[in-house]
Parts: C-alpha cells; sequence; structure tokens
C-alpha cells in the first residue's frame, strides 16, 4: 500500500493500518477456529440450509465467470447444496468470461438465469459515474449484482444468498478508493446531475438501518449472505488450478478482468485520473492471509497494467460502445477528481447516523437474538 490512500497510516514497522486491521480480523472469530472447529460449523450451517429449502433450490450463489464465483458453484456443489446461479449481463462480458460460466454450469449441473440490464439505460448510468469524477465507477455494477441475487431469491423463495467474497484475498479497500456500493441514494443522484431519462429497469435496494444490517447480516429482510469461502483455508492461486482442472475454466488475468470495462476501468483510469493501483489493495489482502510473500507482490506491479496497443484498442472499443468521441473521454478524464461525499447519499444523512449509533448496551442481547 502506499500514500495513493490520503488516509493511510503507518507504523514504525512500516505496516499500515489497512495490513494491521487485516491481520486482526484474520486472527479472530472464524478465522481463529480450528480447522475441526470451522467444518462442524460449516457442517452445521449446510444442514440448515438444506433443511430450509421450500422449491427448487436451496441457495443463490453469483457467478461472474470468475475465479472466486467459480470455485463457490464447485464448493457449494460438493457440499451437496443445490445452488440456482444468478449471472448480471452489463453489457461488458468478455469472451472467455461467457464461457467460463458455460463450462461452470454444465460441468456442475447447475441451473443459470441471467439479469440483462437495460443497455441505453445503464449506459446512461455509467456514464454518469465517469462524468461525476468519482473512483466510483464500478458501483452501479456491484448494485445491480446484489440487487438481481436478492430479487432471484425472493422468486424462488431462498433464504441463503452465497457469495464469492472473502476475506483472504479482499481484505483491504480504502474507502477513498471506492465507496457507496450499497447506497442507492448516491447512486440515483449522481445519475440525476449528470444523466438523462429515468432509471425505471435498473435492479436496486433501498436503505436499511445499520443495526439491522449488523444484526441480521443482509440487506434484504428474510434473506442471509454468507461468505462460504471464509469457511476454509481459501487459496485463490490454488482454487485456480482446481476449477481449469475439472471445469474447464480459462485464466482472463488479474482480479475482476472476466469484465471488460472492469480490466480498463482499473488498469487506465484509476491510475491514470486517481492514482489508484487497486493491484496494490488486493496484492496487500494476500500478503496478509499468507498466500503470496511481499516479494512476489513487488515483482509483479512491476509488470506494465497495459500494453500501449491494446490500450488504444481497448479505448477506441469502450468510445464506441458509450457512444461518445476519444476526446470527450479524454475531457473527462481531466475533470478535477471528487469523491463519495461530494454528492448527496444516506450515508450523509440524519438517518443512517442515527442507525449506526453504537449499539454497545445491547451487544450481548443482539448476539443472543442473532445465534
Amino acid at each position: 500500500m502506499d500514500t495513493s490512500d490520503p488516509k493511510i497510516q503507518f507504523n514504525n514497522l512500516g505496516q499500515c493500518n489497512h495490513c494491521q486491521g487485516a491481520i486482526k480480523m484474520l486472527n479472530s472469530g472464524l478465522f481463529s477456529y480450528s480447522s475441526e472447529q470451522k467444518e462442524e460449523t460449516l457442517k452445521r450451517l449446510v444442514f440448515r440450509i438444506k433443511k430450509e429449502r421450500r422449491k427448487n433450490y436451496d441457495c443463490i450463489i453469483g457467478l461472474s465467470g470468475g475465479v472466486d464465483s467459480s470455485f463457490v458453484a464447485l464448493y457449494v456443489r460438493q457440499l451437496g447444496l443445490t445452488p440456482l446461479a444468478v449471472h448480471l449481463d452489463n453489457g461488458w462480458n468478455s469472451e472467455i468470461a461467457v464461457q467460463n460460466i458455460e463450462n461452470v454450469c454444465r460441468n456442475l449441473d447447475i441451473d443459470l438465469y441471467t439479469y440483462v440490464l437495460n443497455w441505453e439505460e445503464f449506459k446512461d448510468l455509467q456514464l454518469a459515474f465517469l462524468r461525476s469524477s468519482t473512483p466510483d465507477s464500478e458501483i452501479p455494477s456491484d448494485h445491480a449484482i446484489y440487487s438481481s441475487m436478492f430479487r432471484a431469491a425472493q422468486k424462488e423463495k431462498v433464504r441463503y444468498v452465497i457469495t464469492g467474497f472473502n476475506r483472504t484475498s479482499e481484505s483491504i479497500l480504502p474507502e477513498a478508493w471506492s465507496l457507496g456500493h450499497y447506497d442507492w441514494k448516491y447512486i440515483k443522484s449522481v445519475h440525476k446531475l449528470f444523466g438523462s431519462g429515468k432509471l425505471s429497469n435498473f435492479p436496486h435496494y433501498a436503505f436499511i438501518p445499520f443495526f439491522y444490517r449488523w444484526l441480521f447480516k443482509s440487506f434484504v429482510p428474510g434473506i442471509k449472505m454468507i461468505n462460504i469461502l471464509d469457511y476454509l483455508k481459501y487459496d485463490k492461486y490454488k482454487a485456480k488450478e482446481t476449477i481449469t482442472k475439472e471445469l474447464g475454466w480459462i485464466d482472463y488475468g488479474l482480479k475482476h478482468y472476466e469484465s471488460n470495462y472492469t480490466k480498463i476501468y482499473q488498469a487506465y483510469i484509476l491510475p491514470q485520473k486517481f492514482g489508484f493501483d487497486k493491484r496494490r489493495a488486493h496484492f496487500s489482502s494476500l500478503i496478509c492471509s499468507g498466500s503470496i510473500t511481499r516479494e512476489q507482490a513487488i515483482d509483479e506491479l512491476k509488470l506494465p497494467l497495459y500494453d500501449s496497443d491494446k490500450l488504444r484498442i481497448d479505448l477506441k472499443y469502450l468510445c464506441n460502445k458509450f457512444e461518445i468521441s476519444l476526446d470527450e473521454f479524454n475531457e473527462i478524464m481531466k475533470l478535477a477528481p471528487r469523491n463519495f461525499a461530494d454528492y448527496p447519499s444516506y450515508a450523509n444523512s440524519l438517518l443512517f447516523k442515527l442507525s449506526s449509533l453504537p449499539l454497545r448496551p445491547l451487544n450481548k442481547l443482539l448476539k443472543l437474538i442473532r445465534k
């Protein structure tokens, strides 16, 4: 990590606050359990998921064609669960991602539901975020991904949404680099200021008070989110080897590059406009979990994010898809950087602040209820 995060702090040993927090978290709670304790906890969880099955499926999984979601698909099948895979098609899928999704579902005999976004509406929303000049242009996709899974869960009467999010490889992400993923008011505000038309078809979920999210671990009443990979010793590199061998999975490069837009955004827009290289956070997470060494990460960071010829082709592709000129895109890149705090959001509202008040006097009671 480096000072591209304006709030970063380093101790006398040169360790940043993000890594200190990640290491502390990775040595507490579920991560402090022995392998036997984790196995028993997982066994009880799987039993409960199966027992509460109402219709065709006992859980919902997201499937992007990436390594984490593909491994989750394999793992839940190994656990004996019957998932419905939900994929969000936002118009930016790479050919590799599409092939991976097909291979995973075919080889594991998993039903797939694809939620296709209205492209004209979503294009307008993505352009609005680019023009807002914040580093949050991936937030609309992230918000829609979870919303589409929640909608599928409600439709299929499924109580459990199993995600590929895991603390082993995703324990670090500075708020200055991205914020507002769950904030529908923020998304609407940016679109109102910089977009046109209405977000009539865009999947979303509304404000859920902090205490509800803390208590029930969910953003939608009646649905529980589970980060299943936290229940095992997850090694992303070994996971790649496994799904390549068993599912015919194809590697697409760095984290989240299964999306053509994400690749351009993370490898060019973020570092060029904001000075953020998200590889630093990804590699730092892997270092803290013991998956790679610091020396390996530093060697990886020396590799260029983009080949110049490939960049020229990809920027032309992006501009054509957005129906803007390269000059217009370059003008957007020149806009002064702004951030989440510059726009209306739930997080800046009084209601959110009241819902986020410390609950220490109720902690013991809430923990009992949550069990």
